[in-house]
C-alpha cells in the first residue's frame, strides 16, 4: 500500500515539472536568450530599408545647382505576371527581349512571391508614357526613388556624378548595400557622407508563403530615414555658367579663386558634358561615348593636366632672387639674345621692367645667380645646392605639392631638384644644362588650380588659403584647413615690384596683354606662351604653343585671382588674356560692356586639327 501512495506522488511530480520545465525553457527562449527571439523574428517579420534624399547643394548666392527628382524602377512578383504580352511589354519599356527574358529567369530563380527588379530608374518624361499602360500588365508595378537632377546642365567636373556602388565600395564601407549608389567624381564623392544621410528601416509580419500581413510591433522599431545635409558651394553659378560660353569650342581651364579666402569662384575644363547624361538608366551607355570622344570631355583639365608654366613663372623667379639676395627690385641685366630668344624691346631696368617687358635673357641670368651662388669651387655640386634651395621655393608657392582642395585629384605640378636631375643626366649637370627651367619650359610643370592659386598668393603679398569648395555644411564646420592662412618663403615686401610689373602688363604700352585691359578696374596680369611638344607615330613634333594668362584685380583688396589655359592657340596674351579679363569683369561688376571683345571670344572656334598645329 505503501508503494502505491509513493508512485502516486511520484506521478504527480512528473506532471507538475514537465510543464513548468516547458515554461522555464520558454522564458529562457523569450526573455534570456537573443538567439531565440532573432530567429522568431526570422521567420515571423521582415524589413525594407527605406531611402532618404540626398542633400541639396546651392552656390554662393543661394541657387539650387544640385537637386533631386523622383525616378522610377519597375518591379514584378512573378508568379501574379501570368499571361504577359512581352512583345508589347518590352515595347513600352524600351528594353530588348533578351534584356527582359534574363531578368525574369533572375526573378524566378530569387522567388515567385516577392517582387524583383526589371528595368530601374526612368525619368519622369518616359514613366508618364509608360503609367497609363502598366495597369495591363498585372504583377508588375512601379517603385519610386529619388535620383540627381542638374538644372542648367554646367559645371559637370565640379559636380560630379553617381553610380552603383561597387563590390570593393561595400567592402570599405559597410553602409552600402548592393543596389546603392554613391558619389563617383568631384563634389557628389568628396561630400558623400555629408549628403548621403541615414537610410530607415520599415519592419513587417508576413505569413507562412511569405505575403505580409501588416506592421510588426505597431511600428514601434520603423526608424525613418533622415536626409542628407545640404551643402553650400563657394561657386558663382553665374560665373561658372559664362566662363562655360567662353570656353566653348576651346580646349583647356579657366580656375577662379578668392584670394581673401581659397574660395573656389569658377572651375571650368572645356570640352564639358550635360551632367544629365550620367543620371538614370542611360548612364552607362552615355558615359561611353564620352569616352569615346576624343577630345576627352570626360578629363578635368583644371586639375588633372599639368603643363609648362611658361612666362607665367617668372614672377616666381623674380620673388626667389629678391628674398635670397642676389639682385634687388632695381637690378638690370642686358636682354643678350645670344642666352635666350627674345623679342626686341628696350633693356629692363629692374623687376618691374623684366615682367612688363617678360625679358627670357633677364630672367636667365637672375635666375643663375640664385642656383650657382658659389657655394662649392665644384659648378656641379654648386648647381645641385642651389637647385634644391630654389626648389623649396617654389614649393611653398604650393606648386608640385599637394594643395588639399577638397577635389579628388592625384595630379600635380613638377619641381625638379637634384635627385630628379641626378636620375635623368647621370649627375653631370649644371645651371647651363637646366636653364630653361627660368622661363617656365624644361621640366617645370604646373596644373591650371596651381597657377590660379599662384595668382592669388601674388594678390595676397605671399600667402594662400588651401583652394577649396565647400562654403558651408548644414549642421557642420568646415575643415579647419580651409581657414588658415599658409605663407610662402617669400617676405610681402618683395612683391610690390613684381605686382607692379604685372600692372604694366596690363596697361601700358608694350606690354604683354593689353586685350586684358577694363576700365574702371586695375588689372595686374602676366602672359604665357607654352612650347608644346607631342609624339605621333614614334615621331616627337612641335605642336602649335599653349597660351596662359594668370591675373588677380583690383591691385587693391583683391576681389579675385585667375588663370587661362587654352591648348593650341599660340600667344598668352592674344586669348587667354581677354578671357581672363571677361571673367574678371562679370564678376566685380556683373555686367560686360566690352561687347565686341565678348563676341570675338564667344564666337572662336580654337579647337585645333592635328594637321594644322603641328610645325615640321
Amino acid at each position: 500500500m505503501r508503494n502505491i501512495d509513493n508512485r502516486k506522488y511520484i506521478i504527480a511530480l512528473i506532471f507538475v515539472l514537465i510543464p513548468l520545465t516547458f515554461v522555464v525553457r520558454l522564458f529562457y527562449m523569450q526573455v534570456v536568450d537573443d538567439k531565440w527571439k532573432d530567429r522568431a523574428a526570422t521567420i515571423s517579420e521582415n524589413k525594407i530599408l527605406t531611402y532618404p534624399a540626398r542633400g541639396i547643394v546651392y552656390d554662393r548666392n543661394g541657387e539650387k545647382i544640385i537637386s533631386n527628382e523622383v525616378y522610377y524602377d519597375i518591379h514584378v512578383i512573378p508568379r501574379q505576371a501570368k499571361n504577359t504580352d512581352s512583345v508589347a511589354f518590352i515595347k513600352l519599356l524600351g528594353i530588348s527581349m533578351e534584356e527582359y527574358s534574363k531578368k525574369m529567369a533572375k526573378a524566378w530563380a530569387y522567388s515567385s512571391k516577392k517582387p524583383s527588379e526589371i528595368v530601374r530608374q526612368i525619368p519622369p518624361n518616359e514613366f508618364a508614357q509608360i503609367a497609363p499602360e502598366l495597369y495591363k500588365y498585372p504583377g508588375f508595378f512601379e517603385v519610386a526613388r529619388t535620383l540627381r537632377v542638374y538644372p542648367k546642365k554646367i559645371a559637370a567636373h565640379v559636380l560630379g556624378y553617381m553610380n552603383e556602388a561597387s563590390p570593393r565600395d561595400i567592402e570599405k564601407d559597410p553602409y552600402y548595400k548592393p543596389g546603392d549608389y554613391i558619389g563617383r567624381t568631384g563634389i557628389e564623392r568628396m561630400y558623400e557622407k555629408q549628403l548621403r544621410g541615414q537610410r530607415g528601416v520599415k519592419y513587417y509580419l508576413q505569413d507562412a508563403i511569405g505575403m505580409a500581413t501588416g506592421e510588426y510591433e505597431n511600428g514601434d522599431y520603423d526608424t525613418l530615414a533622415k536626409q542628407g545635409k545640404n551643402i553650400t558651394l563657394s561657386i558663382d553659378w553665374e560665373l561658372q555658367e559664362y566662363g562655360e560660353r567662353l570656353m566653348q569650342n576651346k580646349l583647356g581651364s579657366i580656375v577662379a579663386i578668392e584670394p581673401s579666402s581659397g574660395e573656389i569662384l569658377a572651375m571650368v575644363s572645356a570640352p564639358s558634358y550635360d551632367p544629365n547624361l550620367l543620371v538614370g538608366r542611360h548612364l552607362g551607355a552615355n558615359y561611353g561615348k564620352l569616352q569615346e570622344d576624343t577630345l576627352l570631355p570626360l578629363q578635368n583639365r583644371s586639375i588633372n593636366s599639368a603643363y609648362m608654366p611658361g612666362s607665367i613663372f617668372k614672377t616666381v623667379m623674380a620673388l626667389i632672387g629678391m628674398q635670397e639676395g642676389v639682385i634687388t627690385a632695381n637690378s638690370s641685366f642686358p636682354c643678350n639674345k645670344a642666352l635666350l630668344g627674345c623679342h626686341n624691346h628696350p633693356t629692363a631696368q629692374g623687376v618691374s621692367d623684366g615682367v612688363k617687358m617678360s625679358c627670357n635673357p633677364y630672367f636667365v641670368q637672375l635666375t643663375r645667380r640664385i642656383i650657382q651662388q658659389g657655394k662649392d669651387p665644384s659648378i656641379f655640386k654648386d648647381a645641385a645646392i642651389g637647385l634644391d634651395i630654389w626648389a623649396e621655393y617654389v614649393r611653398s608657392f604650393g606648386i608640385g605639392v599637394d594643395l588639399k582642395t577638397d577635389f579628388p585629384t592625384n595630379v600635380h605640378g613638377n619641381v625638379p631638384d637634384t635627385d630628379y636631375y641626378n636620375e635623368r643626366l647621370n649627375f653631370r649637370w649644371a645651371f647651363s644644362t637646366i636653364q630653361s627651367i627660368a622661363i617656365g619650359q624644361g621640366e617645370v610643370l604646373i596644373t591650371p588650380m596651381e597657377m590660379a592659386n599662384l595668382a592669388a598668393i601674388i594678390a595676397n603679398r605671399g600667402h594662400f588659403y588651401y583652394p577649396h569648395f565647400v562654403k558651408s555644411i548644414d549642421g557642420a564646420d568646415i575643415p579647419d584647413i580651409y581657414l588658415s592662412p599658409n605663407q610662402t618663403m617669400v617676405d610681402s615686401q618683395y612683391f610690390e615690384p613684381v605686382i607692379d610689373g604685372m600692372w604694366r602688363v596690363v596697361h601700358e604700352s608694350g606690354g604683354t596683354a593689353r586685350r586684358a585691359r577694363i576700365d574702371s578696374i586695375a588689372v595686374c596680369g602676366k602672359t604665357g606662351t607654352v612650347e608644346n611638344f607631342k609624339k605621333i607615330s614614334g615621331k616627337v613634333y612641335q605642336l602649335t604653343d599653349h597660351s596662359n594668362f594668370m591675373a588677380f584685380a583690383p591691385r587693391e583688396n583683391p576681389q579675385i585671382a585667375i588663370s587661362v589655359f587654352i591648348e593650341n592657340t599660340g600667344f598668352g596674351g592674344t586669348w587667354s588674356a581677354p578671357v581672363a579679363s571677361l571673367m574678371i569683369e562679370k564678376y566685380i561688376n556683373r555686367t560686360i560692356k566690352d561687347t565686341v571683345k565678348e563676341n570675338r571670344i564667344i564666337n572662336a572656334n580654337l579647337i585645333p586639327d592635328v594637321n594644322d598645329i603641328i610645325r615640321e
